[in-house]
């Protein structure tokens, strides 16, 4: 299998010379764009266990990053500080081929989130944000959802609601959010729609399960809201 890997990476490494060759190097916003998508879709697969196409979607980023330079990064960041972003994130991208080629998925995607993170950071303090960015921050926002429900759990009440109203409440404020902020072509998706959509719902659902002190259906609606919130990052985010 590893054998496969190397040729598909290699592959993909021969594609990105060529294009090098031909052009000029890559615009770092597009190419941040395409090692962001490797990124994601290789934390899902870490996520679910799969080392192999983890490892295709880690190399094929890792790839892309060599490439990429200083030139065409955001106006609000000096060359100097461009390259310090770079230089972590490929130490980061070997700790997660680390991570893989040993079978530690959780430290691979705990690497995942952390080289995530700081580009999410880099863009918000250069102006920039997209709905790939609101998106991403809906994993807290569910986290913490999760973590209301967790104590909910423990003894579901009506009188004990308080907490995970209050979680909902915020998560469909951040869903509601990234619809806005979807692009008229994204937001005509049926995908995103579906997502979307279902997501916001849910959530309010949950809260009147809450309140109604239906324990069982709090827990199946989080566990829906938490397919969604993933679903939602591997596809917009």
């Amino acid at each position: 299998m590893r054998c496969i890997i190397a040729l598909l990476t290699w592959l993909a490494s021969t594609a990105l010379v060529l294009g090098a060759e031909a052009g000029k190097p890559p615009d770092f916003a597009s190419a941040m764009g395409t090692i962001t998508a490797n990124l994601r879709t290789a934390a899902s697969y870490a996520r679910t266990g799969n080392v192999a196409l983890a490892q295709i979607e880690a190399d094929e980023a890792m790839a892309a990053w060599k490439r990429v330079g200083p030139a065409g990064a955001p106006a609000a960041y000096a060359p100097a500080e461009v390259s310090d972003f770079l230089s972590r994130g490929h130490e980061r991208l070997t700790a997660v081929t680390r991570a893989l080629d040993s079978g530690d998925t959780v430290g691979a995607g705990r690497e995942l989130l952390a080289l995530r993170q700081s580009f999410h950071e880099f863009r918000r303090r250069s102006g920039l944000y997209d709905l790939g960015d609101c998106v991403f921050e809906i994993a807290p926002a569910m986290e913490k959802l999760r973590a209301a429900a967790t104590r909910y759990g423990e003894h579901p009440a009506a009188a004990n609601a308080e907490d995970i109203v209050a979680a909902a409440s915020a998560f469909r404020d951040r869903l509601q959010r990234c619809n806005e902020w979807a692009s008229p072509e994204i937001a005509e998706k049926s995908e995103f729609r579906r997502l979307i959509d279902g997501a916001i719902a849910s959530s309010g659902e949950i809260a009147h399960a809450a309140m109604a002190g239906d324990g069982p259906l709090v827990h199946r609606y989080v566990i829906e809201l938490q397919s969604y919130a993933q679903l939602l990052d591997f596809r917009f985010g």
